[in-house]
């Protein structure tokens, strides 16, 4: 996603804990899982500005949607949200190793699905196996057929990576995606 934005990049994982802290809500949990991702890697990239992100999904009750990991759990999953509306929340971070700054935010994306058949189930998730998907299905895949509406500032937070924060978060960093094109 972030060759969209045609800047240099480098990709790095931070190896942390992603343990919901007790009591902590969704949109909490992402925000800190994404700050501290992307401060872990300070030391490795001293002079750089780092991005973490991290997303989980909830129910209308802020149930966590997690992985499911296997093909029964994804049934059990997207049969619970059949007909129902999920809110995805994608924590993005933006951290200057420079100065020790670091902004971050939540972003919320809801989905509403479709009513789904057992059979529609089982056939989406032969066809794609989104195993390690929270939610169970893939956006930028054939999980679109799954949604009656979407709703959102950026749809990109869908997938993982709120493009439109992270533009807004770079140019209170002092960076302007237009003026650092990678020349081809």
């Amino acid at each position: 996603m972030l060759e969209r934005l045609g800047m240099p990049f480098e990709t790095a994982s931070p190896e942390i804990d992603e343990s919901p802290l007790p009591g902590e809500t969704a949109p909490a949990l992402v925000e800190r899982l994404a700050r501290t991702k992307a401060t872990a890697l300070a030391s490795r990239f001293p002079a750089h500005l780092i991005i973490g992100s991290d997303q989980v999904a909830t129910l209308e009750d802020g149930t966590i949607l997690g992985k499911p990991g296997t093909h029964e759990n994804a049934c059990r999953q997207l049969a619970r949200c059949s007909g129902r509306t999920v809110t995805f929340h994608t924590g993005l971070a933006l951290h200057d190793s420079r100065t020790g700054r670091t902004i971050s935010a939540c972003e919320p994306y809801i989905v509403h699905f479709r009513s789904l058949t057992g059979e529609d189930i089982d056939q989406y998730l032969r066809a794609e196996q989104p195993y390690q998907c929270a939610g169970s299905f893939r956006m930028e895949g054939l999980g679109i057929v799954l949604f009656d509406r979407l709703e959102g500032r950026d749809p990109n937070t869908l997938i993982g990576l709120p493009l439109m924060k992270l533009t807004d978060m770079l140019r209170v960093s002092g960076v302007d995606v237009l003026r650092h094109q990678r020349r081809s």
